[in-house]
């Protein structure tokens, strides 16, 4: 797989229209279908995919490339791929990232942004699933770390723990979890805090090990190694 070994070019994009997370964040259009799509997966059974996932993984990708030292517009434009990545959901689950993407382009342009950043945004929210998503870009790569790093119990949705499913089982043992970037050493570790009480181990990778395959891809991307650690024992 191709590396991206150097900082990223200068963006013309970036001239034509400053557009800002912020000004994402804000908009009427961005807020109306990120509530339609968490209640639309909340109806059917999924964890949470709102508000709050939007911004942890915005968050996440973009202090993933702040702290490997990429411009702070490089790194805005991963968090703005990571708010809108699962905007598409407000149409339907399956196809969801193409979905996304579209809704994205609709979105960034009115805006204003510039066609160079809205093209990077585009492939990394079009690229960000396991099944047939692959790391792009810098930003792509950011995003796809952020996403599936996001384990948690506040994910659950559901409130009666007697019809928990595993991915309900799964989030609602994780305790904490954390991207701990360390650009000297150039590595990524994903630090997960599980009760095993409520859920095993071999439950977690049973639903999350191809989340972890692309999340080691993507790490490696960035020319980093990837390092996962449950209970502060070292997975790989």
């Amino acid at each position: 797989m191709a590396k991206s070994n150097k900082k990223p070019r200068e963006l013309k994009g970036a001239k034509e229209g400053i557009v800002t997370l912020d000004e994402v964040k804000r908009d009427g259009e961005v807020v109306a279908l990120l509530e339609s799509a968490n209640e639309q997966l909340r109806t059917i059974g999924y964890t949470e995919h709102g508000k709050r996932h939007a911004s942890l993984v915005a968050n996440i990708a973009q202090n993933v490339l702040l702290r490997l030292d990429y411009p702070e517009r490089t790194a805005e434009l991963a968090a703005i791929a990571g708010y809108l990545h699962d905007i598409g959901n407000a149409i339907h689950r399956e196809g969801h990232a193409m979905a996304s993407a579209l809704i994205a382009l609709d979105i960034l342009r009115r805006l204003g942004m510039g066609v160079d950043e809205i093209a990077l945004i585009m492939a990394a929210i079009g690229n960000h699933e396991q099944e047939r998503g692959e790391s792009v870009s810098d930003i792509s790569a950011a995003v796809i770390i952020a996403d599936k790093a996001d384990v948690h119990r506040s994910r659950v949705q559901n409130p009666d723990m007697l019809t928990f499913d595993i991915h309900d089982r799964v989030n609602y043992a994780a305790q904490r979890s954390f991207v701990r970037v360390d650009a000297e050493n150039r590595t990524i570790t994903l630090e997960l805090e599980v009760d095993t009480e409520i859920s095993s181990v071999m439950e977690y990778f049973e639903i999350f090990m191809s989340r972890m395959l692309m999340t080691r891809r993507a790490v490696r991307f960035l020319d980093c190694e990837f390092v996962l650690t449950i209970n502060e024992t070292k997975m790989f």
